[in-house]
């Protein structure tokens, strides 16, 4: 099921979750987010839906409707 853009998720691993589901996971973001990993504290740019941190590992995901603003990007987990 689609929520469009009205979804909410409580975790980086639904949102992950939903990506996959949708086939959206390898889809590029219109612009590269910058993000500050949460778990080793490396900068990485996020240029993917589903992106890791170069770093450590950390899998992050946002949704189409929320690709605009890396406050948006949530970590599901190292090597989710």
């Amino acid at each position: 099921m689609h929520d469009g853009c009205s979804g909410t998720f409580e975790s980086g691993k639904q949102i992950v979750d939903k990506i996959r589901m949708m086939g959206f996971n390898a889809t590029s973001l219109a612009s590269t987010l910058e993000i500050d990993c949460s778990n080793c504290h490396n900068h990485f740019q996020m240029e993917m839906m589903e992106s890791q941190c170069p770093s450590c590992g950390m899998v992050y995901g946002v949704t189409p409707c929320h690709s605009h603003s890396s406050e948006f990007a949530k970590a599901a987990g190292v090597n989710y």
